[in-house]
């Protein structure tokens, strides 16, 4: 009878192949046709000072099969690449980019123009230029304080300025109080 001598690396490393196999089984689904499903690209969003910038990595994915829509202030850009079936001679496969359809979606600010969203693809990225909406203007509201009259200047800070006639007396409160006036004198 031979003796053989036990290893217990050799096992640990045998149990965890086996570990990996099953959780990439389970956390890492695909089809009977080897596409992944619901794969999203990534993507960065960066903001300018009159726009924002987004990047969207599209590799091997034709214009024509980018849909780009903006509705209630959701953008969602959405598609598909195509699987490729590449066998070799033997009949192995073995398949790690990812295929099949495609959506990611964003909200972006109240005000955007759909019009105005410039997108161009180039080398595999997909930019698109949002161009940023026009800031409110600010608005004066007059007030009467007992006997004198005041204005309330209502900024995009949310603070109000209360001035008085005669220049020298304000008061601040913030955005939702209400602006109360200093000593009468």
């Amino acid at each position: 009878m031979a003796l053989i001598r036990w290893e217990p690396a050799r096992e640990m490393q045998s149990i965890q192949q086996e570990m990996n196999r099953l959780f990439n089984t389970f956390f890492d689904p695909t089809t009977s046709n080897g596409d992944r499903p619901g794969w999203a690209p990534p993507m960065d969003l960066l903001e300018r000072d009159d726009h924002f910038l987004l990047r969207v990595d599209v590799p091997g994915i034709a214009e024509d099969d980018i849909q780009i829509e903006l509705e209630d202030n959701v953008l969602t850009i959405s598609g598909e690449r195509a699987s490729v079936d590449e066998r070799d001679k033997d009949g192995y496969r073995r398949v790690e980019r990812v295929a099949g359809r495609f959506a990611r979606s964003l909200t972006l600010p109240d005000g955007i123009d759909p019009g105005s969203i410039q997108a161009h693809l180039d080398k595999g990225v997909l930019e698109l230029q949002i161009p940023k909406p026009e800031q409110r203007k600010p608005r004066r509201v007059a007030i009467n304080v007992g006997d004198r009259t005041g204005v309330i200047d209502a900024r995009q800070n949310g603070n109000g300025t209360w001035n008085a006639d005669s220049g020298q007396e304000q008061a601040t409160a913030p955005a939702g109080e209400p602006v109360t006036a200093g000593a009468s004198g």
